[in-house]
């Protein structure tokens, strides 16, 4: 992977213990305890802020109440927690780092600056948002100095004539380093590597169509970016999908590794094998004489023989015969 490109953190953060729902609230009850907008809230889930755990019952992930907490205590809370998941766009964060908008999306495409979210707007442009918090650290560093003021390095000026663009690569290693800090399961794990391949990928690292069935069952849900198979959509995913050829070489070695892990875990569930049952041999069918006579046959049998003239059989036969 490039030097320039964020590498996912393959350590799960925070600890992971289950709870019950008596002990824990929904991410909307918590934002709404601690004060703070939805989008904020999951942005600092996102970036590790919050800890969160799994639902018992299966409906996603909670927040525990210790968790609410310990956030409420913190020192300078709300603002601090605020200040630290506040994102900002290009114009905004050009203003905080006292640089042209034009300069700022040179250093966001030669992937020092890091996107931590984005959505398509209305005018079907993808619009990248960065933290505030990273950008005034950036300009603070002397060491950046150079890339803030002065004539940005030839090798540098080569590479964006060329068309490098990082932002969605360097989105996508920071939304895999939260989808594996989320993920309490082997087989978890194994579906965040695999949402950022396209199927084709997939297919040809994991061959078992049973495993792949067991992957898009713990697939991370993405966030909708308009309706399905719309011109939004279709940008989302084309940002979410790697596509650089080392990129999606890094990620299949990934995924291949990881199915691995949890297919020693626990194996893909698959149907039980169909047995045929052999057909039953001479020697297993019963004998004629065994079969039972119904119960009306044998009522006729012996009304039959109670009347003259109605004898049947053989010995009917011979009865006749001898008269």
């Amino acid at each position: 992977m490039s030097g320039n490109t964020i590498t996912h953190d393959v350590a799960a953060a925070g600890e992971r213990t289950g709870t019950t729902r008596g002990a824990s609230v929904t991410y909307h009850r918590a934002a709404r305890e601690l004060g703070f907008r939805r989008s904020e809230f999951d942005l600092a889930v996102h970036l590790g802020r919050v800890r969160t755990v799994p639902d018992d019952g299966g409906g996603g992930r909670r927040v525990p109440r210790d968790e609410i907490d310990r956030i409420r205590a913190a020192d300078g809370f709300p603002e601090a927690l605020r200040s630290a998941v506040r994102a900002v766009g290009t114009t905004e964060g050009a203003a905080l780092m006292d640089v042209t908008t034009a300069r700022f999306t040179r250093l966001a495409r030669l992937g020092l600056l890091v996107p931590v979210k984005f959505y398509v707007n209305r005018y079907r442009a993808v619009v990248w948002l960065y933290l505030a918090e990273e950008l005034r650290q950036f300009r603070a560093d002397e060491r950046n100095t150079a890339l803030l003021k002065g004539r940005t390095p030839e090798g540098l000026r080569d590479q964006l004539g060329e068309g490098l663009d990082l932002r969605p690569r360097n989105w996508r290693g920071r939304h895999l380093g939260f989808l594996l800090r989320q993920a309490d399961d082997p087989w978890a794990r194994a579906a965040a590597v695999a949402s950022l391949l396209d199927a084709a990928e997939i297919s040809d690292v994991v061959t078992d169509p049973y495993e792949r069935s067991h992957l898009r069952r713990f697939r991370p849900a993405l966030a909708i970016h308009g309706s399905p198979g719309s011109p939004a959509a279709q940008l989302a995913e084309e940002i979410v999908t790697a596509g650089d050829p080392d990129e999606v070489d890094w990620l299949r070695s990934d995924l291949a590794a990881a199915v691995d892990t949890a297919r020693r875990h626990r194996p893909a569930p698959r149907p039980a094998p169909h047995v045929v049952p052999d057909p039953p041999g001479p020697e297993s069918l019963p004998h004629e004489a065994a079969q039972p006579v119904p119960p009306e046959a044998e009522d006729d049998a012996l009304r039959a023989a109670r009347q003259p003239g109605r004898l049947g059989g053989l010995f009917g036969r011979l009865w006749r015969r001898d008269c």
